[in-house]
């Protein structure tokens, strides 16, 4: 894939936003007709082909080793996570849910740049991280704001919102171990890959069994893979000849258009609590980014 301008580089990196943004939605659908663990080993598989078809095949022998094995065992521990923990969702409700702990990644990114990266950042990191958090305490605790009430809600269900967090934190090191060493390489082919063998793998050690494929389960799955895959070969596009500032604040407002996504595709009625803790994540995130955007490195 080949693009000359900027502006149709942009667009590529938006139209990946917009992909992203109903992948949570699509996931539920296709580990809901065919289990946790074998909908999404398909998906990533189907992925894979089309990353293939997309990008060609990833060059190794130029990666840096310890970029070959972080980044493959983070990106890999991130889509494993994100992919189990909508799985196994006890209602779409709660799978739109752990969708908005997902997108706490932003702001743990810009959190562990500082750390990691020696990011320099302004004051204001402070309570854009608190918001960000806040707005994921808000979105979890349900109809009301108490420690009962969000203790209730994790222990309905503590593995997927256990795996959703992980996975924020797993993707969070993820993008900033890629700044360090990935050295301009993109190997999403070989990761998506990794994970669709660690699926299968998962798959065929556990009891789950796949059901006949139908249309409806079959679009839905290749709409899951393509959203996906589709997702990451644009964006790779986007930032590497788009605008970065454009993409990057389009970018934070994916937890509302992800929610708002899967609440029509999967029918589910979402409270107004609900989308005030969406919003909050989003201007917590805009508000991390902020704090270090005049302060990056132009070198």
């Amino acid at each position: 894939m080949r693009v000359r301008s900027e502006r149709a580089a942009t667009a590529c990196g938006l139209l990946a936003i917009i992909l992203w943004s109903t992948a949570s939605g699509l996931i539920r659908s296709v580990t809901s007709s065919f289990g946790p663990l074998g909908g999404s080993a398909m998906i990533y598989t189907l992925g894979s082909l089309l990353l293939l078809v997309l990008l060609g095949k990833p060059r190794l022998r130029s990666t840096p080793p310890i970029y070959l094995i972080l980044g493959t065992a983070l990106f890999v521990a991130y889509e494993v996570c994100l992919s189990l923990s909508l799985g196994f969702a006890i209602s779409n409700t709660q799978a739109i849910q752990l969708g908005v702990v997902n997108y706490l990644w932003p702001c743990m990114t810009v959190l562990l740049a500082i750390v990691m990266n020696g990011q320099r950042a302004r004051w204001i990191i402070v309570p854009g991280s608190i918001l960000a958090l806040f707005g994921i305490v808000w979105v979890v605790s349900g109809n009301s704001l108490s420690l009962p009430s969000i203790a209730a809600n994790i222990g309905s269900n503590p593995l997927s919102y256990s795996l959703a967090f992980g996975g924020a934190i797993g993707f969070a090191l993820y993008c900033n171990v890629t700044r360090r060493y990935a050295g301009g390489q993109n190997l999403v082919v070989l990761f998506f890959v990794v994970t669709a063998l660690v699926l299968w793998l998962k798959y065929l050690l556990s009891s789950e069994v796949i059901p006949a494929l139908t249309l409806g389960s079959g679009l839905e799955l290749f709409a899951a893979a393509a959203a996906m895959a589709g997702g990451y070969a644009l964006w790779n596009l986007g930032i590497i000849r788009g605008n970065l500032t454009l993409l990057a604040t389009a970018s934070y407002f994916a937890p509302v258009l992800s929610s708002a996504f899967s609440a029509v595709w999967l029918g589910a009625a979402l409270t107004t609590q609900f989308w005030q803790g969406a919003v909050l994540v989003t201007v917590g995130s805009l508000v991390c980014w902020q704090a270090t955007r005049s302060l990056e490195d132009p070198t």
